[in-house]
């Protein structure tokens, strides 16, 4: 089947499927760093949003205040995703064509 401009079904399904691993790659090697408490809290995220590493002040655990030590491990899990999410829609924004994302 063809569509305007001469371009077949196939030839796009081939095209997106080769976008697709591409972007499955990037997200592999994508890593992101996010802090919470000023740095007392670090996470280390994969763009596949697997946790890789958490950094805790020592400091922080002296404190004996195990409820806010779990605030900032969320807040940073929380921030890295972010993080994750907004890169690859600019990189996913980046292979459509305009206004389509």
């Amino acid at each position: 089947m063809k569509f305007p401009g001469g371009m077949n079904i196939q030839q796009m399904m081939k095209q997106a499927q080769q976008m697709q691993e591409k972007m499955a790659r990037e997200m592999e090697e994508l890593r992101v760093e996010a802090s919470a408490g000023g740095g007392v809290v670090t996470v280390e995220m994969k763009g596949t949003h697997e946790v890789t590493q958490i950094k805790i002040d020592p400091e922080a655990v002296k404190e004996d205040d195990i409820e806010m030590l779990q605030d900032m491990i969320v807040a940073a899990v929380n921030e890295a995703n972010r993080k994750i999410d907004e890169a690859m829609k600019g990189k996913l924004g980046g292979m459509l064509p305009p206004g389509l994302l």
